[in-house]
């Protein structure tokens, strides 16, 4: 597969997830399986129409360095199926309570709370058997698909993703300060984010300094990419954004725009991105998508 990554952001953007969509139509097997349910649960929130942005990112971190999208797409589509059944878990009742997400009923709506819990749950372990497939990651190193998955893992787990919903719902009507703010954000998004482009830079065999310079990259991006959901979540279209806005408020949750405002909020993701910019500054062409992602993260309307 020979990248054209002299395209507008638009264009890279729906090709890749393209790519993706198309991947995850095979490695995930079809609704005519037993149990039904389980494959139609998963498969509805899955091909919900979500934007792709952790797998892209893993696939964007690949061909700065100039690696071969093709041979880490199981990867990339395992960040997938993580991302997609925390999404899953955070609509439940138990925890933020959402009725709608991306424009359609949230799957506990559909199936019910306990068909909702076992698809994030499938989705979650695929996601791990996926990469751990041989038949399909064979052209990667064993040592360093190990890594990864080490990595990603990690992200997911009670030191990233978990970690950070656990203060997140902590939190609630609590008066908490910045610190405790960015241990939320960069653990509840942050993490997975920033796994997804070191994912990518260690599977497209990177050197040490160009691994540092990606892995920086997506920590500022990652922060970048939750403050600018925060904002969203108070001044967005809530039809562009295929959910109800305000939510953040009326949960007490702790937000950037609650704690510094939104001036001071809006000014701290263009920090981050300039940061983001900044440590990828000595990549070529070639790591063109990653600058214009960076810039997107804040600039997207939902």
């Amino acid at each position: 597969m020979s990248p054209n990554l002299n395209v507008p952001l638009g264009t890279y953007l729906d090709t890749r997830k393209k790519i993706i969509d198309e991947a995850l139509e095979r490695y995930i097997p079809g609704e005519d399986n037993y149990p039904p349910v389980i494959f139609k649960a998963l498969r509805y929130s899955l091909f919900a129409g979500g934007k792709r942005i952790r797998p892209i990112l893993c696939l964007a971190s690949a061909e700065a360095v100039g690696g071969n999208i093709e041979s880490i797409l199981p990867v990339a589509c395992a960040l997938e199926l993580i991302h997609t059944y925390s999404l899953i878990h955070d609509d439940l009742p138990a925890m933020d309570d959402d009725d709608y997400r991306r424009g359609r009923l949230t799957s506990h709506k559909v199936f019910g709370e306990n068909m909702a819990i076992l698809a994030g749950d499938a989705l979650l372990t695929k996601a791990f058997h996926l990469m751990s497939d041989r038949g399909l990651t064979e052209k990667i190193a064993p040592e360093k698909l190990i890594s990864v998955i080490h990595d990603i893992a990690a992200a997911a787990g009670y030191f990233g993703m978990v970690g950070g919903q656990v203060v997140d719902v902590q939190s609630e009507g609590e008066a908490v300060d910045t610190e405790v703010l960015n241990f939320i954000h960069t653990r509840k998004t942050g993490a997975m984010i920033t796994a997804a482009v070191k994912a990518g830079a260690v599977l497209a065999n990177a050197g040490e300094v160009e691994l540092n310079a990606l892995t920086s990259y997506g920590r500022h991006v990652g922060l970048a990419f939750q403050i600018a959901d925060d904002i969203l979540n108070v001044e967005g279209d809530q039809k562009l954004m295929g959910k109800g806005t305000g939510s953040d408020t009326k949960r007490g949750k702790v937000t950037y725009p609650a704690l510094v405002g939104m001036d001071a909020s809006r000014k701290k993701a263009g920090d981050l991105v300039e940061g983001a910019l900044s440590a990828i500054k000595n990549f070529d062409h070639r790591a063109e998508p990653l600058r214009m992602i960076a810039a997107y993260i804040i600039e997207r309307k939902a």
